[in-house]
């Protein structure tokens, strides 16, 4: 698939900082030229965070499209508790600051390849 490889990781956890084992984290982005496949499941999957409450996605960064910056859209769920749907966005994107729902607490840290957040839930 064309695009830059990057990494998404980082750690579900508690308000408490304890890590919340088997939470559903589910990402979906736009391919390299900023399409979204809303047919198949390309660029779209899910896994549950380990006993640590880590989780690992290998994807590519996507594209931008019209009117967006860009980012991923995850949604985190620990078992039998809501869904907190949220996204992601990328450091330095010319874009950010016009994007209407752009967040700057919802930057990645990226690092040699390798983005990384950490979701707190409402949990204690």
């Amino acid at each position: 698939m064309a695009g830059t490889p990057i990494a998404l990781t980082g750690f579900v956890v508690t308000r408490l900082c304890r890590p919340v084992a088997h939470a559903l984290v589910d990402l979906w982005h736009a391919d390299d030229a900023g399409e979204y496949d809303n047919v198949g499941y390309r660029l779209r999957g899910h896994q549950f965070t380990g006993t640590d409450g880590r989780y690992l996605f290998e994807t590519i960064v996507p594209g931008l499209y019209p009117g967006r910056t860009r980012h991923f859209h995850l949604k985190f769920q620990a078992p039998n508790e809501p869904v907190l749907t949220t996204q992601f966005y990328f450091p330095g994107e010319p874009g950010n600051e016009r994007d209407r729902i752009f967040d700057s607490a919802l930057l990645l840290q990226i690092e040699g390849g390798v983005a990384r957040f950490d979701t707190v839930l409402d949990l204690d």
